[in-house]
């Protein structure tokens, strides 16, 4: 029955960012649907997941902004995990099963001379535990199904892995600066191995996502308290705040919207100096106003993501 087709999504239409301060024991995916439940919002989605175990920054995203989330989640991230030493577990974190113990503590000499083996771009096995799909199921799937999982090495970035405390001998305290889809869990996991015993992650906290910050979070208990006010939520346009601006006439604005791309010598001098004329993005701005993304390529400007709702 074809009227069906048009009916309003439920909700309200609401745009912008919602900074988590996400706590232990509850998924990224039950934090969205809180959030969306308490600000009766039409859409919503969230900028990188969490594991249940780890604490902090989980950026929300509601309407317009959750066409920013990837932009999002390739921008710097920033974590502190403590290490528990000499117990392999399953899922890599103390939420497993443990598969494994060996008496070999390092020393924080020992340490500190493996971390550089984890810096720059590097291949790393992601942790059985985790979303990505073998042969169409997610490999926790299979994981929990008792079935042995295999996942291929895949590259990461790490552009800061530092040692910064050491409780006792059991544990050791890092903060991490690293790009898109690096796995703390496999990080404690591998380093305790170069460092000759085993390891998993006891506590695991995010910074950091892009321009979120952790000191711009809001606990997820008071959203959940009371009728939460929509003046908690960030512009969409904060997502974007990484990504060098790029000021166009409206006429130029004009032809990116249709779809048209502008070549770069006629925007001589205005083409920001951070933008990588091969395949970088930039903002497209207009009178101050943000009206989306556009791809820097080939001698040209090519729209990437337009943003009506920014307007």
């Amino acid at each position: 029955m074809a009227h069906h087709r048009h009916r309003k999504p439920k909700g309200r239409p609401i745009d912008g960012w919602l900074i988590i301060d996400k706590p232990t024991g509850i998924g990224s995916t039950d934090v969205v649907a809180i959030c969306k439940r308490a600000f009766q919002a039409q859409k919503c989605g969230h900028g990188g997941t969490l594991d249940p175990l780890a604490t902090g920054v989980l950026p929300v995203a509601f309407g317009a902004a959750t066409k920013t989330v990837p932009y999002v989640m390739d921008g710097t991230k920033q974590y502190r995990f403590t290490l528990r030493l000499g117990e392999a577990r399953d899922s890599d974190d103390a939420d497993g099963n443990v598969t494994g113990t060996r008496e070999a503590r390092p020393t924080d000499e020992q340490i500190r001379a493996a971390l550089p083996a984890f810096i720059g771009d590097i291949m790393q096995v992601p942790p059985i535990f985790s979303a990505i799909k073998v042969a169409g199921e997610r490999a926790y799937d299979l994981a929990r199904a008792g079935e042995a999982v295999e996942l291929a090495p895949r590259p990461a970035r790490v552009d800061r892995f530092e040692l910064i405390e050491r409780p006792d001998a059991d544990t050791a305290v890092f903060f991490v600066e690293s790009g898109k889809g690096v796995y703390m869990r496999s990080l404690a996991r591998d380093l305790a191995q170069s460092c000759g015993t085993l390891g998993h992650i006891a506590a695991l906290r995010r910074l950091r996502v892009g321009p979120f910050l952790e000191q711009d979070a809001v606990p997820l208990a008071r959203i959940q308290e009371a009728e939460p006010s929509t003046e908690l939520l960030r512009p969409v346009t904060m997502a974007l705040e990484d990504i060098p601006a790029l000021p166009l006439t409206e006429a130029e604005a004009a032809r990116l919207s249709f779809g048209q791309p502008v070549p770069l010598v006629e925007l001589m001098g205005r083409i920001p100096r951070e933008a990588n004329p091969d395949g970088g993005l930039a903002r497209a701005m207009a009178g101050g106003r943000l009206l989306g993304l556009a791809r820097l390529e080939e001698g040209l400007v090519k729209p990437e993501r337009w943003l009506e709702a920014a307007r």
